[in-house]
């Protein structure tokens, strides 16, 4: 299952082939704070739940055309997002560390700085 660190994802959204960051959270958790540019289709709890059908039926919202990066709290229900997205052939990667990660990133905090250093490692 193929991730991306936060501060590549940074990178990336600033190039000419911007990939598409899917935020599967809940629309509430999305409203109150997202990455600039991406697109909520909340399926978090349904995936969550093990229905992967929710996110199926929200396939027309999602390009084909460019790279998918899924994006959820951790990271941790994005890796099924990104699953499902890989079945139907999308090119999907998931944000290591989810929107935690993004903020931490964001704000250079010692704890991502930290998590980085082991992505890097592993």
């Amino acid at each position: 299952m193929s991730k991306i660190r936060p501060d590549e994802l940074d990178e990336r959204l600033d190039a000419s082939d911007a990939p598409f960051v899917l935020d599967i959270r809940p629309r509430k958790a999305f409203q109150s704070d997202h990455i600039d540019g991406s697109r909520n289709v909340p399926v978090y709890d349904e995936l969550r739940a093990g229905n992967e059908d929710a996110l199926r039926g929200r396939l027309g919202k999602i390009p084909q055309d460019r790279p998918v990066i899924t994006v959820c709290k951790m990271g941790v229900v994005a890796t099924r997002a990104t699953s499902v997205l890989d079945d139907e052939g999308y090119d999907a990667t998931t944000l290591a560390g989810g929107m935690s990660g993004w903020r931490g990133y964001r704000n250079g905090s010692l704890g991502y700085r930290l998590r980085s250093l082991l992505w890097r490692l592993f």
